[in-house]
Order: C-alpha cells, then structure tokens, then sequence
C-alpha cells in the first residue's frame, strides 16, 4: 500500500486516492473533521443555445473547427476532465483522472442535456464520479444541483424561484439517483426570498462569494446567549468555515410569512432567538485564490496551485478548516489549455503529499456541523459588483472598456417581465380548463422535458388532466406547458451579461420569447408581439444597424421562425439526396406509392405518397407527408412539390392536402407538364396549382443545406482533383527540380502538388475504412500512406484534409480495439499494421490525437495486459507478445517502462 506521502498508484482507467494521514490511527478524516480540507469546485455550464423550433444546434460559425460552441469547449473541457492525464517528464501517461470524482461540482441541465445525447461516454464518467465519490465521502456525492436555466434568482418573480428550483432538483435526481444537497446559484446571486425558496425545497447548503456576507457571529449557547456580531461587508469573512443563516422575520422578502416584524434598523438584534427558525448552510469560496484560478497563472503548475492553496491554511491549531475554491468549470482546459492535467496530478499527487483531505461541501459539513451564524447583504452576485444590476441596469459590469454602454439592459428586463405578466394570464385562463393545477403541471413538466416518448407524456397528462382530453386539447395542453418553459428561458442570465443586446446571447433569449409569443396565439389567440415590440424599442443598441431591441426582434429573431411549410420544403428538397425506396433509376420512370417515416430534427415525418420522375436534366418529386411536432403534438397534413433544374437550382412548393381526389389530380397536372421537358412550363404550372409562395435550396436548414452543397460539389471538385493530379504528375520533374535547386516552387504547381497528394491520401483512407469493417487492414494500403507520406515530405507539402485526420484517428481506435478483444491468431501481423499506422499517421503531418487510443489501452493496461505480463513472468514463458503489447503502449506514449524492464 501506498502512502499518501507518495505518487498515486493507477489502477484501471483512474487513480486509487490513498487517504493515509497525518493523523492517529484512530482518527480518519474521512469520518472524523480533524487536519486540512480542500475543495475545488467547478461550475460548469453553457447556455441554451437550441434553435426553439427545432429543439437542436445549428451550426455556429464562430466556432470552427467544431460544429458549434458546446461541441467545442466540450473537446477543450468536458471531456478532457474526464480523462485527464499525469504526465512524467518524457509526456508519457502514468495515470488518467476523472477530475469529476474529486471536485466538487455543478452542471447546467441544460448542458447535461446536451452530453447525454452527444457524448453518452463523457456523461456516464460524471454519473460514476458522482457514485465513486459518494462511496469514498460517507455517502455524500461531489455533484450539487443548479437552478435550472441559470436566471438571476432575486430578479424572478416566487414562482419563478420555485420552478426553478424544482426543476432543478428533478434533473439532478432523474441523472444522479439521489436527491441533491446543495444547489449552485446562477451567477451566486442570492436574496432572501431566494433562500426561503431553497429551505422550503429541502436544500441544505449553498456556495457564496465571500463579498456576499454582511456579518456574522459565534451561534448562541447557554454560556454565551448574545454572542457579538463581527462586521465582515469587506470580504473579511473567514471561508475557512461553514455558516448558518437563519431565515428571520426582519431579513425575509415583504411578502414573506416570515416577515411579521423588523426592528429599526432593518437587522436582527442581539435578543432575537434563532431557536425554531428555518436555515440554510452556507459555504463562502475563499476569494483570493478563486481569482488568481482564473485570472492568473496558478492553475498552469500543480505545485505552485498547491502552494497557493496551502498558502490560506490557518495556523490556529483549529482541529479541522475547508479551504474551498471555487470558478467556471470551463476555466480548466477551455479558457487554460491543458490545465485539467494541473487538478489531475493536485487531487492525487500533491494534496496527498501535503496531507490534506480532498473532500466535498456536503462531506465536510457532515463533519463539521456550523457553529457560527452568518446574514448576508441583501441582494448580491459574484460577477457584478452592484447587487444584481449587471442584469438590469447600465451598471457598467461587463461594459466593452467605457465604449460602450448597457442602457438596453432595463428596457429588456421590462419588455420580458411585461411578456411573462400577459403569458402567465393566459395560461391560467387556459390552463384551468386542462389541468387540475396548471401550476403543479408546470413544476413536474420536467418530467416530460427529460423524456418526450409518447407513453411518458400520456402518463404526464394522465396525472394533471381535469377531464380526459381530445386530441386537440392534449395539443394546446402541450403548447401551453412550451409556452411557460420558453418563457422561463428567456431569462437566461447570458442575455444581459455582455455589452451589447444583439449578440447571440441575448439573441437567444429573444428567440424564446418569441417562441414563447407564437404558442400563446396558437392556444389563446392573443396577439401579443405588438405590445412586447413597442417596450423592446425602447431598448437601444451600441449598433448602428440595429438601433434598437425590436429592430433586433425584426432582423434576428423573426427571420429565424420556422413553420410546417418549412419542416415540408426542407423534407422534399433533401429527398432527393436520400436513399428512398422504389427509387427509380429510369428517366420517366414512377415510383409507386408506399408509406415511409423519417425524422426532421423535433418533427416526425410520415410519408403517405412519394413519386419521382426525371425527364433529361429535369428531376420532379411529388409527394404528401403528415409532420407530427415531437413537442407539442402539433400536426400538418401537407402536398409539397420540387422541381431539379439542375446543379444549385430548385423550385418547391407546399400546401394543404385537400383530399386524395384533389391530390390525384395535382400530381396528373405537374408530372403533365414535365413531359414537355420545359422547366418554364413546370414552373407556370406548379405556380396555377400551388400559388406564388415557393421555396429553395436557400430555405434548407443550415445543416442539410451545407451537406447537399458539398453533395452538389461533389463532381466538380473530384473533377478537378483529377485535372491537378494530371498536372502534378506531368510536373513533378519541374517541383522536384525547384527544390534540389532551393528555389521556391511556383504556387500553381505547390498547389497542385498538394491538392493531388491529400486527394490520393483521402483515397487511400477510405480503402482502409473498408478494410476495418471487414475486420482487416490492408498492407497495400498502409504502403500506399507511407509512400504519400514520404512524397509530401520531400516536397514540402501540407496536406489540408481534415477529414482524413478524422477518419485516421477512428481506424487507429477500432485497430487497437480488434486487437485487444477480438485477438484471431493473427496477433503479430496485426501489432506490425497498427504499429505502421500510428507512425504514417504522424508522417503525413495530419496533427492526429491518439488520446482516445491512450484511454482504451490505458483501460486494459491493468486488467488484461499486466496479467497477461506477470502470468509470462511467473510461467519463465515466451514474453515476445507480452513485450510487443508494451511496445505500443510506448507507442501510444503510455508509461510502461517499469514492466518492460522486468521482461
């Protein structure tokens, strides 16, 4: 056993974490509060950014390479902290860490969302660090619950509060099992009225910004009934410590139960009693050292990050003091490349070495019962040094250096509070005619957030429903229920957190009012856009172009609503570049009629009839579909048509299906026309029979639209490869003559060069992909890389293919995984090509990561190589495979040396 003196021994794909201490032999921290404690605690988050109407991500540009903004920072955050690594000196992996299992932490629902359905891997690492350390803690899990959407808590209206909360709380039980002891607070910014909220909803403790607490004092005791209060409004609380914070009647909101009395100067006096009165526990983060995790270069050195940590250890022979740290989960590895590893090597390297304790807050409070008594300023946030202004008012919190001004911030908050005061009329007006309690049904609609399958929703309905509801009520029960969940959406504290009102993020929020707006008509027929518009011009933007928030309303949000017709035109233009069945590969040929189902992000699409014919350059597709919203049950029984005239040109039309005998006749009409070969003539047709509202391939969702552009590429762009491949190789005497020669080769022929190698690279790749489906890899094609690799090499060609980095890193993994699982008597040629593999992938200068590699093999190291070695050993056999095994590892960077070294 090691001690906790020394370097953690890995075990599996983690470290076990020794807590031998510096204590007695009867005493373990663990279960006794006694030494030094320390908590690191991540809050990690992003805002919604689902397009409303499609319940998904579009593409977002500014975040290239990746797909969108959460894809990304999950690549440089999420998932790195899931498998974070300790290094030694040659870079070589020792150990790899699941941060998660010893930091304290929350995740944005929201977020969890989003890794459940894009990284189910990532996500089950978070649900297992929670357990491991809940079995480590005495029960008490490192995971606590955050407000749901992340709004400003003192700014919502009481009902909001609860929601919130609730919601809260149900996500983190649906995903953890257990109900959460703590929550974290959007921007921590608290008021009373928000902690009556939390205590009534069973929450124990809290995590505060050390500025937040206005004074406190020793609790009460028979020796000492009136204890002094200690003034601490400067940051002069000590956070070392756990505090209680009674919810008295001279601190509670005006509307509070509580609040039956106050004393004059709006404080509790030194005679009140605590005796009887709720309260919740409260954790203060140790300012200091929290800035300098995210404003300094601490967190870059394991070490130094120790050593700050020590450096607010109190030497007042306490038994047992938290040191307790607290920022955005994002800072480590998104906003500070590569400092998962720093927590990594500090959680079982050197706060082992220091004999401190890595614990939790609802652990240490275990311990370590309060016994001393904290009030709070009234109304405070970590981020804004003016209460909650920063969310309200041109408080200059996030101001872009003066030049700017946050005059909108006001105007907004009055134009949603405005909205949420019209939506919450209309859905108690509505929803008394639905629901037993529409409120109640809006608190456990989390329920049917987490799971939308239809089963589940008719059990939801089942339970609030006041009568057994139509078909349509069930939709307008649905829409309402939408109605409330945008409408708490859009007061995501991102909307005012920046300087400006027309960046995405307060975009977004305008987005879900909007959706908010469009559900209330549909239900309650109220028009209500006209009223919110007028108060949004009154919001005005730093932007010339936009001058104010309706005219941002206007540009941004309304040309991003999307409608059945939509959803239809989008599902006829790409059917045309999916594999339909009875596809008729014949000019003029029909395709029968059948029945087919397909899915269009939140919508599912029924296919009632479908029928292709092409004549010459000409392709037309009629068809009727049933779209079903996924969400809101809403339906739309709708005729489209699409006219191909080639390449980037499309006509298409959608209107109601008005019957089969209606239908018939339309598609007799068009496919009519097209048999005179004129587009024209389809065109003056389709216009007769659908009207002038048409669609293109510019109407496409930005996904599919980038998917059939590059489809529509496709031929071009392999015609030229093959036309700079010519030219490559006529001239391929010339490069190398320019560059025996030192000179710099002419741009056209580099060019050319480049385009020619990363063409036959791609290839090649894709010979391989076939290869490993059948369980295989070529020689011939490994050969072939290698010869690319060495042709780019000597003339100096970068080969811009980062797909075929992609596709690499993927055949590298299944390589490994063939070899460490379906081992098929072909052990030693198969090492050879994965082996081969690795090196041309770093040949071709493709920046290949093998860091999914590194985590299979490290997860095998333990449980089926090293046996695998030892049995060798003990046996005095052949360890040619044993030492072929730890080859790659080395390979793969992962340390082996000490076990290659005894064979």
């Amino acid at each position: 056993m090691t001690s906790a003196a020394e370097m953690p021994v890995s075990t599996g794909s983690t470290f076990t974490f020794h807590q031998d201490s510096q204590h007695s032999p009867d005493s373990d921290p663990l279960k006794t509060a006694t030494g030094v404690y320390v908590t690191v605690h991540g809050h990690f988050y992003q805002p919604p950014r689902e397009n409303p109407y499609l319940d998904a991500i579009e593409r977002q540009p500014s975040a290239t390479p990746f797909h969108d903004w959460n894809e990304r920072i999950h690549w440089e955050c999420y998932r790195p902290n899931a498998f974070a690594r300790v290094l030694n000196d040659r870079g070589e992996v020792v150990g790899i860490v699941n941060n998660y299992e010893y930091m304290s932490f929350n995740i944005g629902p929201t977020l969890m969302s989003w890794l459940e359905r894009h990284d189910v891997e990532v996500y089950q690492r978070i649900l297992e660090a929670d357990e491991a350390s809940s079995l480590r803690l005495q029960g008490h899990g490192n995971a606590i619950a955050q407000v749901y959407n992340h709004i400003i808590m003192p700014l919502a209206n009481e009902r909001d509060k609860y929601t919130q909360i609730r919601w809260g709380k149900e996500d983190f039980k649906s995903r953890f099992g257990r109900d959460p002891e703590g929550m974290w607070l959007a921007e921590t910014a608290v008021d009373y009225a928000t902690l009556e909220a939390l205590v009534a909803e069973g929450i124990r403790f809290i995590v505060l910004a050390p500025s937040q607490a206005q004074r406190c004092r020793l609790l009460a005791t028979k020796n000492d009934p009136h204890p002094e209060w200690h003034e601490v409004g400067g940051n002069q609380i000590d956070p070392t410590r756990p505090y209680r914070c009674y919810l008295k009647p001279s601190l509670s909101c005006p509307s509070s139960p509580l609040n039956v009395s106050a004393t004059s100067n709006g404080r509790a006096s030194n005679q009140e009693s605590t005796e009887g009165l709720p309260y919740i526990d409260i954790f203060f983060y140790d300012g200091p050292i929290s800035r300098d995790m995210g404003f300094s270069d601490v967190v870059y050195n394991s070490s130094h990050f120790a050593g700050r940590i020590g450096s607010a250890i109190r030497g007042d022979h306490r038994p047992a003091q938290l040191i307790s740290v607290a920022t955005d989960g994002e800072t480590f590895g998104h906003h500070k490349k590569g400092t998962e590893k720093t927590l990594a090597y500090a959680f079982t390297g050197e706060f082992p070495n220091h004999r401190w304790t890595v614990t939790n807050f609802a652990h240490y409070l275990s311990l370590n019962t309060p016994a001393w008594e904290v009030e709070l300023k009234s109304i405070t946030a970590w981020s804004c040094a003016h209460g909650v202004d920063r969310w309200q008012e041109d408080c200059g919190c996030g101001g872009e250096g003066g030049v700017w001004h946050q005059k909108w911030r006001r105007p907004l908050r009055n134009a949603l509070n405005w909205l949420r005061d019209q939506l919450v009329a209309v859905y108690e007006e509505q929803g008394k005619q639905l629901f037993r309690d529409p409120w109640q049904a809006r608190d456990e609609y989390i329920h049917v957030m987490r799971d939308r399958t239809p089963a589940n929703v008719n059990r939801f309905l089942g339970r609030h429903q006041n009568h057994k509801l139509t078909a349509a009520e069930q939709v307008d029960a649905l829409r309402l229920l939408e109605m409330q969940r945008h409408a708490l959406l859009m007061y995501t504290s991102c909307g005012w957190f920046f300087e400006e009102i027309s960046r995405p993020e307060g975009t977004q929020i305008l987005r879900y009012a909007s959706r908010a707006l469009e559900l209330a008509g549909d239900v309650a027929g109220v028009q209500l856009e006209k009223g919110f518009l007028k108060r949004l011009g009154l919001a005005p933007s730093n932007v010339e172009h936009f001058k104010h928030g309706a005219e941002i309303y206007r540009q941004l949000v309304l040309t991003a609503q999307i409608g059945f017709k939509q959803v239809a035109a989008h599902y006829a233009i790409t059917s045309l570049f999916t594999n339909h069945k009875n596809s008729s590969p014949q000019d003029g040929a029909q395709k029968t009629p059948h029945a087919l189902q397909n899915r269009v992000y939140c919508y599912n699409a029924n296919e009632l009839d479908y029928q292709m014919q092409r004549m010459g350059s000409l392709t037309m597709v009629v068809g009727n579909l049933k779209l079903v919203s996924e969400i809101t049950w809403e339906s739309e029984h709708l005729v489209f048509a699409v006219l191909h005239l080639g390449g980037w040109d499309f006509h298409c039309c959608i209107q109601q299906f008005t019957g089969r005998r209606d239908y018939s006749q339309l598609k007799e009409k068009l496919f009519g026309a097209l048999q005179q070969a004129s587009a024209a003539q389809c065109i003056l047709v389709m216009t007769q029979v659908f009207g002038d509202e048409t669609f293109s391939l510019q109407n496409l969702f930005a996904e599919e639209r980038h998917r059939i552009m590059r489809l529509l590429s496709q031929e071009t762009l392999s015609r030229l490869d093959q036309l700079y491949t010519q030219a490559y190789r006529e001239n391929y005497g010339v490069i190398m003559a320019f560059h025996r020669d030192e000179l710099e080769v002419p741009q056209e022929l580099q060019v050319a060069a480049e385009i020619a190698l990363g063409y036959r690279c791609m290839t090649t790749l894709r010979s391989l992909e076939q290869d490993i489906t059948e369980a295989q890899l070529s020689s011939n094609h490994i050969a072939e890389l290698e010869a690319i690799a060495t042709e780019a090499k000597h003339l100096r060609c970068r080969l811009n293919i980062p797909e075929g980095r992609q596709i690499l890193e993927q055949l590298i993994v299944r390589s490994l995984w063939n070899l460490l699982h379906e081992a098929n008597g072909s052990f030693d040629a198969d090492i050879h090509r994965l082996e081969r593999l690795i090196d041309v992938g770093y040949q071709l200068n493709l920046g290949i990561s093998l860091q999914r590699s590194q985590e299979l093999y490290f997860s095998r190291l333990h449980n089926q190589i090293l046996p695998l070695c030892l049995s060798t050993l003990a046996k005095g056999s052949d360890a040619t495979q044993s030492r072929q095994l730890l080859k790659l590892g080395q390979k793969l960077a992962v340390d082996v040396s000490m076990i290659l070294s005894k064979l």
